[in-house]
């Protein structure tokens, strides 16, 4: 890590992003993942009439859930479990309807098992809609369960 808590690797192993983009709920979403680093995530959506509330606007729980998104990839882009303790959002903007939303998601500072991101939900035409900030609490557990059960078998066998 460097002073501004940002990992100076770039790569994220393969094991590890097939994970992320398995995400369920993301593919609801219909948001894909564009870019991963450590500690970054880049999330887009298309954005269609089943985005939109009552008032033909992007309903607010479609931005939150981009951004949601894109936090969890870049909150587990080191391969081991990171959950939300808490996130935050301003809306800045009301979107536009149509065209591709995106969230971007960077580490800000890290301190042991506490980390602090920012978020930035932009438009199709580049407007920023939406600012948050997240913690996410980091496990050192990894991430896939097949890591884990083996580790867990290596720390059995040396007990």
């Amino acid at each position: 890590m460097t002073e501004e808590g940002k990992s100076t690797v770039e790569a994220v192993a393969t094991e590890t992003r097939a994970k992320i983009e398995s995400d369920s709920y993301a593919g609801l979403l219909g948001a894909r993942l564009v870019e991963i680093k450590p500690g970054y995530a880049k999330v887009s959506m298309e954005l269609g009439p089943q985005h939109l509330n009552f008032m033909d606007m992007v309903h607010g729980g479609v931005i939150f859930g981009l951004a949601d998104v894109a936090f969890g990839a870049a909150a587990n882009s080191f391969g081991s479990r990171a959950m939300a303790l808490s996130v935050n959002i301003d809306f800045l903007a009301a979107p536009e309807v149509r065209g591709v939303m995106t969230a971007e998601v960077e580490l800000v500072a890290r301190a042991g098992k506490m980390g602090c991101y920012r978020m930035t939900v932009t438009d199709a035409g580049g407007s920023v809609v939406a600012q948050c900030r997240g913690w996410a609490y980091h496990t050192g557990k990894p991430l896939n369960r097949e890591d884990e059960e083996e580790s867990g078998r290596r720390e059995e066998s040396r007990g």
